[in-house]
This record gives C-alpha cells, sequence and structure tokens, in this order.
C-alpha cells in the first residue's frame, strides 16, 4: 500500500463522500453516520478535493479543510483524507478509477447528497462511475423529489436498490444505487460563508 493512503482490508465495503468540505459542517456528520448505519458500510473515506470543478471560487486551502473536518467528523471508522490531491485527479471518475486500480479488492461505494443526484447527469463521464461504483444517496432538504426524477435517476432507474435492501448496496455489483431517507440537516457550506462564519 502506498505510504498515506488509507488502509482497507480485502472484502471491506469502504463509503467514498468527496467534496469541498469548503467547510466540513454538522450535515456532513449526519450523512456520514447514517451511510455507515444504513448502506453496512466498513469505514467512510471523506475526500476533501483540491477544487471543485463545476464551482468558479475556489475554496480555502486544502490543509486548513482537512484540518477542520477531521476535528468535525470524529469517528473511529471515518478516515478524512486529501486522497485526490496524493492522486493528482480532479474529477470524481478519474479518483474512482485509480482507487478501484489500487485496492482491487475493495468494494467502494459513492456516497452523494440527493442534491448532487439531481445534476449527477453534468458530470465528467457519470455513466462510467455508475457503472463501476455502487451508489449511495442520501436525502438532503429540498431536493427529494428533483433527485426521484433527475436524468441520471431515471437512467437507472433499472439498478435502483429499494430503501429496506440498502444494506445489500455495497455488496451488490455495479450499476447499483439506493436512496435513503434520514432526518433532514440544513446545514450548508454556502450558507456558513454567507454568515461570514468561514474565510476563505
Amino acid at each position: 500500500m502506498r505510504a498515506g493512503f488509507p488502509i482497507a482490508m480485502p472484502g471491506q465495503v469502504i463509503g467514498l463522500l468527496g467534496g469541498s468540505f469548503d467547510p466540513a459542517h454538522d450535515g456532513h456528520v449526519a450523512i456520514t453516520r447514517a451511510a455507515l448505519a444504513r448502506f453496512g458500510l466498513d469505514r467512510v473515506w471523506w475526500l476533501v478535493s483540491p477544487g471543485n470543478p463545476l464551482k468558479r471560487q475556489g475554496p480555502a486551502p486544502l490543509a486548513t479543510r482537512i484540518a477542520v473536518a477531521s476535528d468535525r467528523m470524529r469517528h473511529p471508522r471515518v478516515v478524512v483524507t486529501g486522497l485526490e490531491t496524493a492522486l493528482g485527479t480532479r474529477f470524481t471518475a478519474d479518483t474512482l478509477a485509480r482507487l478501484h486500480a489500487i485496492y482491487p479488492q475493495v468494494r467502494f461505494v459513492w456516497l452523494m447528497g440527493s442534491d448532487n443526484l439531481a445534476s449527477f447527469h453534468h458530470w465528467d463521464n457519470w455513466r462510467g462511475i455508475a457503472a463501476t461504483t455502487a451508489i449511495g444517496v442520501l436525502a438532503r432538504p429540498g431536493t427529494r423529489l428533483s433527485a426521484r426524477f433527475a436524468p441520471a435517476a431515471r437512467a437507472l432507474a433499472a439498478h435502483r436498490l429499494p430503501e429496506a435492501q440498502a444494506q445489500r448496496l455495497g455488496r451488490t455489483a455495479a450499476p447499483a444505487w439506493c436512496m435513503v431517507d434520514l432526518p433532514l440537516n440544513p446545514a450548508s457550506s454556502s450558507a456558513i460563508r454567507a454568515r461570514g462564519l468561514w474565510s476563505r
């Protein structure tokens, strides 16, 4: 295993939560804890990105965001990483391709909020992501309905697991996805920045 990369044992199911975490907040913590429980994950890795290609303005320095995220997300089965910087990738599809190659015996589940599912069809090579990696979707405020009828959700409808079978997601061959409802947490990074509580 490469130095500085998280350890994962063969057969483990690892959830991947990517984002700028600019800053990390209680909503990230809530969906991570929910994902561990609902999708039957062994671990979750936070992938703190060097920058989101879909966003015009750059985030706070990576080291700052990782430090704040590590302080916010304290759980023995969660690892906060800057893996995309180490891998030299910017797009999720490329990150996943590299992780599948480095950890060939690990099962990965890409985690996203329902807000991201609503725009998933705009992601680079989103069909490739779905073809290689199971996707766990967690409800976010105001986007449950739009996510259910989003282009990607419609395109992948035949591969959706019912919520009652969410625990099977990580051990179901891709393409496979499942959306689970959970108590809504209104926290958002943009709202925190708008209130002047986070400086870039």
